[in-house]
């Protein structure tokens, strides 16, 4: 299917020099991939892939009983169930009638996948009634279930149904043999050909399956991947490798589910305790760390705000598992957080993400988030779709961060939703209390900027090697108001004055608020020759 995926993201009309540049393009993609994951990309292209749908009611065949597990506390989803078949996901909604279409496509395949996935069992409010109702719905049409029989959908929707009817004591023969064939569809549909946190996933509702079915061939498995992923997924300073804030929130979650799970059960999966305990801590520490003093979190890469659980509720959930923060200085991760009297700022010196999966990748090397006085100043423009098309391409692109762009070209080769051919490379050269230089080899020329801190100023000087023109964009929260002055840009008692700017300007963008859901703000921009010196003071 990815083979497929990729030479069809691409429909114009082919010249012979546009064809020799495709071949490129999907060389540089593809060379980058892992042999496991084109094995199984090949595999399951070749596999015939309809059995796992039409082999399902035979599944339901197989009998197997589940059993309660008791657990402390967990967060609650958002509520995303308004009631009958009514739901809102990304900022979108829609009321089915009587009857959920569990394949519904009029939102996107991310919508669509949320309406599957089952969160809103989670949501506070949520009976045992209505959420047996949904269940029993979604049982019924799982035969001629799409997008619910997915294993990525299959994983988050499982671990939702234990918790579920762990916390409401039911049991239900039913429910059991429908949970058990998903898992048999799961565990035949590993997503190797994917990887990162999408396999992760798969680990976490295997183990869970293990432990509510007692069942040792799934935990067999699920070991296997949770062992070997958690190594390599999270990093020395604690940071998820795909180096996006608000799937560091997201895979967190899932890991002090693993200990809330295991410090609950006696047996089967215990000796994977210390792993998460010790994985844990330093993810804690690490979102503790990168996140500003109001609890938001930088949107790099793929973040957005009303996915994820709070960095608050987080550690607060941490504490009533009394799992404390391990906070090691940010390092592998390649981002760094400075705080030096009214001001906290967030800097990005690090790859895109993983070679092999950079699917949430940006072309955000050397930008920044900075807050003032605990308020967002100068932002990240945010994730508002995951649907290929210009606002997705604007999102991943250059000019959407607070960096500088070069003649049009971007950092790193995005394309599709979330494919990326050419890499930039970055090299960290200064990495001190109050200073940070690095640069990155992404254009047809090196981008070297360099940060210095100071209590009332923040000092940014970039160079062009071995010259040319760039243009710096800083992209201002809404409601900030900005004037042009001379060589500055004013916004209330912060100023910002540009040596060597041949040219200053304003001009606006949409800042995303969320998936689906915007805010006019607007954006200083100054053209230079060589290098720029910019500096952020602090007027009172």
């Amino acid at each position: 299917m990815f083979l497929a995926q990729i030479f069809t993201e691409r429909t114009k009309p082919h010249t012979h020099p546009a064809i020799m540049n495709d071949l490129r393009l999907y060389f540089d993609t593809l060379c980058h991939l892992k042999p496991l994951q084109l094995r199984y990309r090949i595999f399951y292209v070749l596999r015939y892939q309809l059995r796992k749908v039409v082999g399902f009611q035979y599944l339901l065949s197989i009998r197997a009983k589940g059993k309660r597990i008791d657990t402390f506390k967990t967060i609650p989803s958002y509520r995303s169930w308004l009631g009958a078949n009514r739901f809102e996901f990304l900022n979108l909604s829609h009321d089915f009638g009587s009857q959920v279409n569990w394949n519904f496509s009029g939102h996107g395949k991310l919508w669509a996948y949320n309406l599957n996935y089952f969160d809103y069992l989670q949501q506070p409010g949520m009976g045992k009634e209505n959420g047996l109702r949904l269940i029993s719905d979604f049982i019924r049409q799982s035969k001629h279930n799409r997008e619910g029989l997915e294993p990525f959908p299959i994983s988050l929707r499982a671990v939702n149904w234990i918790k579920f009817i762990s916390y409401h004591n039911i049991d239900d023969a039913f429910i059991d043999a429908s949970l058990f064939a998903q898992y048999r569809i799961l565990a035949d549909n590993l997503e190797y050909h994917l990887m990162g946190n999408h396999l992760l996933e798969n680990g976490v509702a295997l183990l869970w399956g293990a432990i509510y079915f007692n069942d040792s061939r799934l935990y067999t498995v699920a070991k296997k991947i949770l062992l070997s992923e958690m190594e390599e997924q999270v990093l020395q300073d604690g940071a998820h490798f795909e180096l996006s804030p608000m799937y560091q929130q997201i895979v967190l979650l899932r890991v002090l589910d693993c200990i809330n799970l295991l410090r609950c059960v006696n047996g089967l999966g215990a000796e994977l305790l210390p792993m998460f305990i010790q994985k844990g801590t330093r993810m804690i520490g690490w979102l503790q760390k990168l996140s500003f003093t109001n609890g938001d979190i930088p949107l790099f890469n793929d973040s957005a705000r009303g996915i994820a659980p709070t960095t608050n509720q987080l550690m607060q959930y941490a504490g009533r598992l009394a799992i404390d923060p391990k906070v090691i200085p940010l390092d592998a991760s390649g981002y760094r957080m400075y705080k030096k009297g009214k001001y906290e700022i967030v800097v990005d010196v690090g790859p895109i993400g993983p070679d092999y999966i950079p699917a949430h990748g940006h072309c955000d090397m050397l930008s920044f988030v900075l807050h003032m006085d605990g308020s967002p100043f100068i932002v990240d423009t945010g994730t508002s779709t995951y649907e290929s098309g210009p606002r997705r391409h604007y999102e991943r692109s250059t000019a959407a961060h607070n960096t500088v762009c070069v003649n049009g070209e971007e950092q790193s080769q995005i394309w599709g939703c979330f494919r990326v051919g050419r890499r930039a490379e970055i090299k960290i050269l200064a990495d001190a209390d109050d200073q940070l230089v690095a640069q990155h080899n992404g254009f047809s020329r090196v981008h070297r900027r360099g940060f210095s801190m100071e209590n009332n100023k923040i000092v940014i000087e970039d160079s062009l090697l071995p010259g040319g023109y760039g243009t710096a964009r800083f992209h201002f929260a809404p409601g900030k108001t900005l004037v042009v002055d001379g060589n500055h840009i004013v916004c209330g008692s912060i100023r910002l004055d540009f040596q060597n700017a041949g040219k200053i300007w304003i001009e606006p963008y949409l800042c995303g608020k969320g998936f689906n859901n915007f805010e006019n703000a607007s954006c200083a921009c100054a053209v230079f020759e060589h290098g720029l010196i910019t500096k952020i003071k602090i007027l009172k």
